[in-house]
């Protein structure tokens, strides 16, 4: 007797694979099951392609952040490079996640940026799925599983090293995560660091910079930080007065995510030159 195809194993995985769409809280997961073609930047996408490009690919350099006595700063500068060449001054390397965390993003730009973008998604699929957000520590390892994911990538080259930072309006209180090239997370302390110059950064957060401080001078600690990595990082790129293309600088506290201007940031970096007699 022939079989029903309503019996056969294909059948069964495939109500399984579409009834696990209403099920997770993991838009991720959702798309791993029903569209994994969009999860190609994450993905192997060819060994014997992906050497070659990972030489010509586009790299995002430095980012930190830092706790304050309110909360938390994270800032980027605003270079990729390209080999020995800058690819462009203005990348935007800080993108807020929710409304009370930020995702920063170093080495490979392409993939970096649809990391982010997609962890955005990933936290507001989860909050509409289960109406409520995750904990800090929640988001965190979720954006450490995704970070894992890219492993096959990392290996031929195309790394992605984030940062991420957020602020608890229930406790009061801020973290910082940082991650390694194939998915650990540890919790920081009172600042992190990652890129290209984060070793000279992490010196001047190291030497400076007090969690105890107020938004202002914490702000100011981390524009010194990312001058320093500049003034000794070609693949970082500093202040440039002259087109006015500065650090993305982003506070989170009790009032949520928001960026600071442009032309805060000028006047901000303006006083660092003066302290340093430049």
């Amino acid at each position: 007797m022939a079989q029903h195809p309503s019996d056969s194993p294909a059948f069964a995985l495939s109500v399984l694979a579409s009834s696990s769409l209403h099920h997770t809280s993991s838009f991720f997961d959702v798309l791993h099951t029903h569209a994994p073609q969009a999860l190609a930047a994450l993905a192997n996408a060819g060994q014997p392609l992906m050497s070659s490009l990972a030489q010509h690919s586009v790299d995002g350099t430095t980012v930190l952040a830092l706790v304050f006595a309110d909360g938390v700063i994270i800032a980027g500068d605003r270079r990729a490079t390209s080999g020995h060449l800058i690819a462009r001054s203005d990348m935007r390397k800080v993108f807020p996640a929710d409304a009370y965390s930020a995702v920063a993003i170093s080495g490979a730009a392409g993939p970096a940026v649809d990391l982010a973008k997609l962890f955005a998604t990933e936290l507001e699929h989860y909050e509409k799925v289960e109406g409520h957000t995750l904990s800090l520590d929640g988001r965190a390892t979720k954006l450490a599983a995704m970070v894992r994911a890219h492993l096959p990538l990392t290996l031929q080259g195309l790394i992605v090293v984030p940062l991420f930072a957020g602020f608890d309006p229930h406790t009061n209180t801020a973290q910082i995560y940082e991650y390694d090239p194939i998915g650990g997370k540890y919790l920081a302390q009172s600042y992190a660091a990652t890129g290209s110059g984060s070793l000279v950064a992490k010196g001047t957060l190291k030497r400076v910079h007090r969690a105890t401080v107020d938004e202002r001078r914490a702000v100011t600690t981390a524009l010194d930080a990312l001058v320093d990595a500049a003034e000794a990082d070609s693949a970082t790129g500093g202040p440039d007065q002259l087109r006015h293309i500065y650090p993305l600088i982003a506070v989170i506290d009790s009032a949520g995510y928001r960026e600071y201007a442009d032309s805060d940031v000028a006047t901000i970096v303006d006083d660092v030159f003066a302290q340093r007699g430049q």
